[in-house]
C-alpha cells in the first residue's frame, strides 16, 4: 500500500493533473466562495476546511479524488451546517502554482540577469494562459543575492530586488487583461 503525505488523497483537476490537496487551498476556496455568497470575513471557512480535511483522512481508500467529488463533499457540508448560499458559490480556487525565483537564477546559468528575467517572464506567461492563476513565487531574496553575487545585503541588491518586483507586477498587471490572477511574491 502506498501511503500518501499525511493520509490525504491527491486532487485530480479538471484537467486531469493530480496535485497534492492543501488545506490551505480549500481554505482560500471556501472565502472566496463566502465573498460571493456577501460574507466578507467568514469566520467558519478554516473550521469548514479543517472538517473536511478530517472526513478526507479518514477515508483510507480513496488514493485520488476527483475534485467534482471533492466540490460535492463540501457543498455538503456547506448545506448541513446552514450555509447554503455559501455552498450555491463554492468552487475549488485555482491549484496554487509555485515558482522558485532560486530555481530559475541557476537555470540562467551565465545569462545571470538577462536570462532570469527571459525565464520569469516566460514561466508567468505560461503559468496565467488560463481563466484563473494563482501564482506564488518563492525565495525572492536568495535569488537577488545570487544573481548579484554578493553574501550580504546591498543597495545593488535593493535595486534588482525593486527591478524584480516592478517586472512582475507588470507581467501579473499585463495577464489581468486576459486573466484572473492572484500573484504572491516570497
Amino acid at each position: 500500500m502506498i501511503a500518501f503525505y499525511d493520509h490525504l488523497p491527491v486532487i485530480e483537476l479538471a484537467s486531469g493533473q493530480a496535485v497534492a490537496f492543501e488545506q490551505e487551498w480549500l481554505v482560500r476556496s471556501l472565502a472566496q466562495a463566502a465573498l460571493r455568497a456577501g460574507y466578507a470575513r467568514w469566520w467558519l471557512a478554516e473550521h469548514v476546511a479543517e472538517s473536511v480535511t478530517t472526513y478526507l483522512r479518514e477515508q483510507e481508500e480513496i488514493n485520488v479524488l476527483p475534485v467534482s467529488r471533492l466540490t460535492q463533499t463540501v457543498q455538503s457540508v456547506l448545506q448541513v451546517i446552514g450555509y447554503a448560499e455559501v455552498a450555491q458559490h463554492f468552487t475549488p480556487a485555482p491549484h496554487r502554482e509555485r515558482v522558485s525565483l532560486v530555481a530559475l537564477v541557476h537555470a540562467a546559468g551565465t545569462g545571470y540577469e538577462l536570462a532570469f528575467f527571459e525565464l520569469l517572464g516566460r514561466r508567468i506567461e505560461v503559468l496565467t494562459e488560463g481563466a484563473t492563476c494563482d501564482l506564488q513565487l518563492d525565495g525572492l531574496d536568495r535569488a537577488v543575492r545570487l544573481l548579484c553575487a554578493s553574501k550580504t545585503w546591498n543597495r545593488a541588491c535593493t535595486a534588482l530586488r525593486d527591478e524584480i518586483v516592478a517586472f512582475t507586477r507588470d507581467r501579473a498587471a499585463a495577464a489581468a487583461a486576459h486573466c484572473e490572477i492572484q500573484c504572491t511574491l516570497l
